[in-house]
């Protein structure tokens, strides 16, 4: 279901934060684009795409990407190549990374047709050329070899227990990737000590999650995400018992004790594709 790269229509938006200086070609494609301000502490935004019945993965080898959730749409890739750019920090987790492993988190990795734009964009907001990619693992299980840290096209760094760290130091480490250690609970790192690290690994102010929701669900438990944005397909990919297919959170529950409300800020439409973006600004940790 790929489509041609067309502009989105924009349907609502609510006015806030900075303008980012889109290229103009990027300025027609997705219209005007703001964002929040950083402050004292690094804004944290998710970017998923999502079936209408609520899949994100459907779990199956070969077939485990957001491609198959988007129909490989290409109004969703380039949306996906713009919150790259704007992002100074790509964090995803180890099952993201083993189900696309060929892939590096940089947005002409997802949308070669606007590399340009995008590194016109990252020039013009006074950026690195390449976003800090984070993989989180806490077994460290993971093969140094893959092109996300074996071909130098960005920096990396793995965030893992101790364990996993001196797993990971049993292969030859890459010049381009960095190891820290963070302590863990029963073998999960928590979402506050992978802010800090990167932190003090790139003073990075907007960090972009995108996945597994395994780790979004961490960091949304944790009151630490302040946006999400939301690609709605218009596929149906139901579900059988047990048959794993993921959704946007898992891992935790909020509803019905602690429900987690956000605001919608902006719509904007590609063909029969929705693209929705939310506020959580404010929401505190349970």
């Amino acid at each position: 279901m790929a489509t041609s790269l067309r502009a989105l229509l924009p349907l609502y938006s609510v006015k806030g934060g900075a303008t980012v200086p889109l290229p103009r070609k990027l300025a027609r494609l997705y219209g005007g684009l703001r964002m929040p301000a950083p402050g004292s502490s690094p804004k944290v935004f998710s970017n998923f795409v999502t079936t209408l019945d609520g899949v994100v993965s459907l779990q199956v080898k070969g077939h485990s990407g957001g491609g198959d959730i988007s129909g490989f749409n290409s109004q969703d890739r380039m949306v996906m190549g713009l919150l790259r750019a704007v992002a100074d920090v790509v964090i995803v987790g180890s099952g993201t990374l083993a189900a696309d492993p060929q892939h590096v988190w940089t947005p002409d990795a997802i949308c070669p047709e606007l590399a340009r734009e995008y590194q016109l964009l990252r020039h013009a907001m006074f950026k690195h050329p390449a976003a800090l990619n984070v993989v989180v693992s806490a077994s460290g299980n993971i093969d140094l070899r893959l092109p996300v840290f074996a071909s130098g096209r960005v920096p990396v760094l793995i965030a893992t227990t101790r364990t996993g760290a001196r797993r990971l130091h049993k292969q030859r480490l890459p010049d381009s990737v960095s190891i820290r250690s963070i302590r863990s609970r029963s073998g999960r790192i928590e979402p506050g000590a992978i802010l800090d690290e990167v932190a003090r690994a790139s003073g990075g102010e907007r960090i972009l999650i995108e996945g597994g929701p395994q780790l979004l669900g961490s960091f949304y438990r944790a009151g630490l995400v302040d946006e999400q944005f939301l690609t709605l397909a218009p596929q149906i990919a139901g579900r059988r018992e047990q048959d794993g297919r993921l959704s946007l959170v898992m891992g935790t529950t909020f509803a019905p004790q602690h429900p987690l409300w956000g605001s919608l800020t902006d719509v904007r439409r590609g063909q029969s594709h929705l693209f929705l973006r939310y506020s959580f600004a404010g929401r505190t940790q349970l």
